[in-house]
């Protein structure tokens, strides 16, 4: 089985995707990574299966978005790590999705909130579009090593392990605004630079640095 850093290769935004309803055993095993998501987490993730009314309209279409009628809700409780929660696990059920023969892409503006119940005490953060897709999809541009990353040592093979598969991390309009600090002691800190989902992003990055640097003996500077 291919590890987490090698099935985050493969995954591509996809927004159009065909009418195949997804398999009981994907779904099964789906379910299964988000009941462990929300248990770790706090979070009310949600998934929703041939449910096409929230990318239903032309805002949506004119987002290039056909045919997404099933997709995962990243809900909590408001609070200061919200956000950033929903996009490290949210990535986390993506990481899944691609290894069970699904596409994704990650979607914060382009679809209806309306039609995604949430409770009066809940925050509906963005969503995970997920399917099989019509198209292949192709690599973002990144920006080099160097330009997400600063070094108070040198930087050994599992932080570059670590960043290579930042580089491939989704975010808003692909921007890459966070910066990594590698400190001394094998210690790692990472902090969002600007934009409106700035601190989704960074759970996502978190995520896909984790993935990349592995069991090493780094850890999370506070």
């Amino acid at each position: 089985m291919m590890n987490e850093a090698a099935i985050l290769q493969k995954r591509h935004a996809i927004r159009k995707y065909s009418k195949e309803v997804i398999d009981q055993d994907t779904i099964r095993k789906l379910r299964q990574m988000i009941e462990a998501c929300n248990k770790e987490s706090g979070l009310h993730i949600r998934m929703y299966l041939q449910e096409p009314k929230a990318f239903q309209s032309f805002f949506t279409h004119f987002g290039r978005f056909s045919n997404v009628e099933n997709y995962i809700a990243l809900i909590g409780k408001p609070g200061e790590k919200l956000e950033e929660n929903c996009g490290y696990y949210g990535e986390k059920i993506v990481c899944q999705a691609i290894a069970l023969g699904l596409d994704t892409c990650w979607v914060a503006g382009s679809f209806q909130r309306k039609h995604i119940p949430i409770h009066d005490d809940e925050q509906l953060c963005c969503v995970i579009a997920i399917g099989y897709g019509k198209e292949s999809g192709k690599p973002h541009k990144s920006k080099p090593i160097e330009e997400l990353c600063v070094a108070e040592t040198k930087m050994p093979s599992w932080f570059l392990d670590g960043m290579r598969c930042v580089q491939i991390a989704p975010t808003a309009m692909n921007k890459q605004q966070f910066q990594f600090t590698l400190h001394q002691d094998h210690c790692v800190s990472v902090k969002a630079l600007s934009g409106k989902y700035s601190k989704i992003d960074l759970g996502i990055v978190k995520y896909h640095f984790e993935a990349g640097a592995g069991q090493a003996a780094w850890k999370w500077k506070d």
